[in-house]
């Protein structure tokens, strides 16, 4: 009985996870490197870095990630980068914040 107790404990806390658990620092990268890049000019590092970690999570809950994208790529339009990308471009920008302390490969 205890076991299947914290078997239903996990699966409610598991269900209950936030999107980034489901999303990818590196497909970030990478979707960064090939879709994002070249519209933003700039490296997937500046481009992190143009905010800090407190900040891109402050961006993602309001909902306004795509916005700030576009904000600090102006070539980037509507339809350039799909929904399903957000969460890991999200993490790989979190990931690597101008207060991180981590440098990515890109």
């Amino acid at each position: 009985m205890k076991l299947l107790k914290i078997i239903a404990a996990a699966s409610l806390v598991l269900s209950m996870s936030t999107v980034s658990l489901s999303a990818d620092v590196v497909k970030g990268q990478k979707l960064f490197v090939k879709k994002l890049k070249d519209k933003c000019g700039m490296t997937g590092d500046k481009f992190a870095a143009k905010h800090s970690m407190d900040e891109w999570e402050e961006i993602m809950e309001n909902g306004e990630f795509m916005d700030e994208i576009k904000r600090i790529c102006p070539s980037v339009q509507d339809g350039d980068v799909k929904e399903s990308w957000i969460p890991h471009i999200y993490d790989f920008s979190y990931e690597y914040a101008n207060d991180s302390g981590n440098v990515p490969s890109c």
